[in-house]
């Protein structure tokens, strides 16, 4: 590998964001003409049947020119999801009533102070 392709793949800024079985990688780059790009990966386990596991990476190329318009659409869009669900995760993983059987409502589940309350050491 030439000594340019080295210096144009160096990090010159990172950070990381790990989110569950994802992690998020934020990068900032040289170009050969030596100038800052910025690059996103998202990095996504998935673990086999076995245990064996593997990455899924999806990548983002950010340029200066882009950067305005992306931050404004990305403010736009992030304010839009909170102003609209607020900041409490609603997902099937993270609802704490939600029933993963077909036509099962969380309004259907039979309510826990219904069931009788059994000390172990009785029996």
């Amino acid at each position: 590998m030439r000594e340019n392709d080295m210096l144009e793949k160096e990090e010159i800024f990172s950070k990381v964001l790990r989110a569950g079985r994802r992690t998020y990688f934020f990068d900032v780059r040289a170009t050969k003409a030596d100038d800052y790009y910025i690059t996103i990966t998202e990095s996504k386990k998935f673990t086999e049947e076995d245990g064996s596991f593997h990455f899924k990476k999806h990548k983002i190329y950010l340029y200066k020119e882009d950067f305005t318009a992306f931050k404004d659409i990305l403010d736009e869009m992030t304010g839009y999801v909170l102003n609209n669900k607020g900041e409490e995760v609603i997902s099937e993983r993270h609802q704490k009533d939600f029933r993963k059987l077909f036509g099962e409502r969380a309004e259907d589940a039979v309510p826990a102070e219904s069931y009788t309350d059994i000390n172990f050491d009785d029996i």
